[in-house]
């Protein structure tokens, strides 16, 4: 962060300390916000941060290099897009986190159907960014330009929404990961809270005001020992940071509803799983190892209790993701109740990690060598399992995957992207060691 943005960014929390920030009425929000900015202040300096790919605009095999946050070919790209929507009066979508695992999927599929589409992704090293930059290359090629920007920039975030007037945003964008969160937890407020807080900012200076539908987790139910899991459980007792990130944004998103009448939809996701993965989640992980020959780590609970999961495939998840969107209602129109929805989206069938191990080496032809460690104090959680009615009654969410024809797909995915024997992995992808 350049010292003049930490100057106002400082000078904005001491105005909150004296009252003159905000809406007065709002004492509550406007310590929210004032606590959100000195954290932000405070993580650009203590956090290690994640380096940011050179380039404004993810296009094609080089990233163009130069302005920012913004560059003239950018503002182009993003231009011609938004132009697409006639007269204004279509839908144009601004997916946060486009280089994403979901975020991808979802953007490659609203662009399917014929929406405006623009992405944003900040490209940042948490997991190798040639993956990413392979998914941003691929929605390029389908007409969704990937605008490389962090939340945390509010001038460029700013910037874009004049450029485009969203009616629809997709926030995604998130530090994921909930065992790392325990050794840098000032990367999650930085990029879970204070960059949301950014966006939904952005959000309700515009006029109209987009609906907003982000992405929760099911880690927000924490402790909860009532399965299966649903909306309306406690969420007061997260077993990580990453989880309390979570729960905050849900908040955060409750008050824009409250004070801003923006239309909010949170989305609990729960283990998502399938082709263009991350090389952090349990499954790409495996398969990587078992193909390689070395040992996988499988984590047990007390007493060797094995740990399991409501494994969900990706389409099943894009399916509600979409039908989020197509019924959220607008923001701030004097016509219509906006919306403040919270939904499940599961399998809701639950297996152990052991069983999803034995299904993935019979599909890869390879035996897993297995080595059984206790969980320890990593935040994870022994069990999910989701209660997905009401997503299903509001908006017809019916999951169709079962774990092994998901991970059928998945295997084909692999062995068409790296080869049958991992051999097209890129150099930082196949020296890349999860957690």
């Amino acid at each position: 962060m350049a010292p003049s943005n930490l100057s106002t960014l400082l000078l904005k929390e001491q105005q909150c300390a004296t009252g003159r920030l905000g809406n007065r009425r709002m004492v509550i929000l406007s310590m929210a916000l004032c606590t959100g900015f000195l954290l932000y202040a405070m993580t650009a300096f203590m956090a290690p941060r994640f380096r940011l790919s050179p380039g404004a605009l993810w296009t094609g095999p080089s990233v163009p290099r130069g302005m920012h946050p913004l560059t003239s070919r950018g503002r182009a790209f993003i231009h011609e897009a938004c132009a697409t929507s006639g007269d204004g009066a279509g839908k144009r979508y601004l997916v946060t986190g486009a280089a994403g695992f979901i975020g991808f999927h979802a953007a490659k599929q609203l662009k399917a159907r014929g929406e405006v589409v623009i992405g944003l992704d900040n490209f940042n090293d948490y997991y190798p960014v040639s993956l990413k930059r392979a998914r941003a290359q691929s929605l390029s090629g389908l007409g969704v330009p990937v605008l490389g920007l962090d939340l945390n920039d509010g001038p460029g975030v700013a910037e874009l929404f004049r450029l485009c007037p969203f009616t629809h945003v997709l926030h995604l964008a998130a530090q994921a990961g909930v065992r790392y969160a325990a050794r840098n937890p000032l990367a999650y407020i930085q990029s879970n809270l204070a960059g949301s807080v950014v966006l939904m900012e952005a959000m309700r200076a515009q006029q109209p005001m987009p609906s907003l539908v982000y992405a929760s987790s099911s880690s927000v139910y924490g402790l909860s020992r009532r399965f299966p899991f649903a909306e309306d459980d406690r969420a007061d007792q997260p077993a990580s940071l990453y989880a309390a990130t979570k729960r905050g944004l849900e908040m955060l998103a409750h008050s824009y509803y409250n004070i801003y009448n923006m239309s909010v939809t949170g989305l609990r996701f729960f283990t998502v799983y399938g082709p263009w993965g991350r090389p952090d989640m349990s499954v790409m992980a495996f398969t990587r190892n078992i193909l390689d020959g070395k040992p996988i780590r499988v984590f047990q609970g007390p007493n060797g209790t094995e740990l399991a999961r409501d494994f969900t495939f990706i389409d099943d998840i894009v399916s509600g993701v979409l039908a989020s969107l197509d019924t959220s209602p607008p923001s701030a129109d004097p016509k219509v109740k906006p919306a403040y929805r919270l939904y499940n989206l599961g399998n809701t069938q639950v297996h152990t990690v052991t069983e999803m191990v034995d299904t993935l080496q019979e599909l890869l032809g390879a035996k897993a060598i297995v080595n059984y460690q206790p969980l320890g104090p990593t935040g994870d959680v022994l069990r999910t399992n989701a209660n997905i009615s009401l997503a299903h009654n509001d908006l017809g969410y019916t999951p169709r995957t079962n774990l092994r024809k998901g991970l059928e797909e998945f295997v084909k995915w692999y062995f068409a992207y790296y080869g049958p024997d991992g051999t097209r992995r890129s150099a930082d992808e196949a020296g890349y060691i999860p957690d």
